[in-house]
């Protein structure tokens, strides 16, 4: 198991000291060897289609990588695909990743080796909000790079073939909408009722806080 954690860490209004998150201080001060109960799984809403030739769109921001990771992982690891031969992805998984900055790109050096060896099958596309700007002169988002790309987007997810998985902080979800809804709305459909029915097809999978 392979955890991805941040820190919670933040200063009380009212009193202005620090307070710190209880599980992920817990897990951040674990000694290698300690022993740790694990429960679960639990829910199905992110879990990977089994059809080997499907499209995945990933959207994700800091450690909302964490499932993302473990899909490119099933998807493109050698030692991964020999463990399950009856599952040999040939579709396409396009990453769509938000970080403040470069440095919090986790898990980089594996994913640009994943691009560089699958060139065909994996598509990595970065939003750096500290360091790069969208159209406006404003700050690079997630939603910015969705709304870039918003078109190509759109007719990857109009294929039966296509899941959308969303993991991160929830105020992502506002401004993919309103790029997709654009997208969508050139071709005369609406993108909330056409985003039901994503969802009724367990199509559309997300995981936000």
């Amino acid at each position: 198991v392979s955890l991805c954690v941040r820190q919670l860490e933040y200063k009380h209004p009212e009193t202005s000291e620090t307070v710190y998150g209880v599980c992920s201080t817990h897990l951040c001060f674990l000694k290698p060897g300690e022993e740790v109960k694990i429960t679960g799984p639990v829910g199905k809403e992110m879990l990977l289609p089994d059809d080997p030739e499907a499209n995945v769109i990933m959207l994700a921001t800091g450690t909302g990588i964490a499932p993302m990771r473990a899909y490119l992982w099933r998807q493109f690891k050698d030692a991964e695909r020999a463990a399950n031969p009856e599952y040999q992805f040939k579709g396409f998984s396009w990453l769509i990743f938000g970080v403040p900055t470069t440095p919090n790109l986790l898990y980089k050096e594996e994913l640009e080796e994943i691009q560089q060896k699958y060139p065909d099958n994996f598509r990595l596309t970065a939003a750096i909000s500290r360091e790069q700007k969208n159209p406006q002169g404003g700050r690079m988002y997630i939603q910015d790079r969705v709304a870039e790309h918003a078109d190509e987007l759109w007719q990857l997810i109009k294929n039966e073939k296509t899941h959308t998985y969303i993991c991160g902080l929830r105020g992502m979800e506002e401004g993919i909408d309103a790029a997709l809804t654009t997208a969508a709305a050139k071709e005369g459909v609406t993108w909330s009722d056409y985003q039901k029915q994503l969802k009724k097809a367990h199509r559309w999978h997300v995981e936000t806080y």
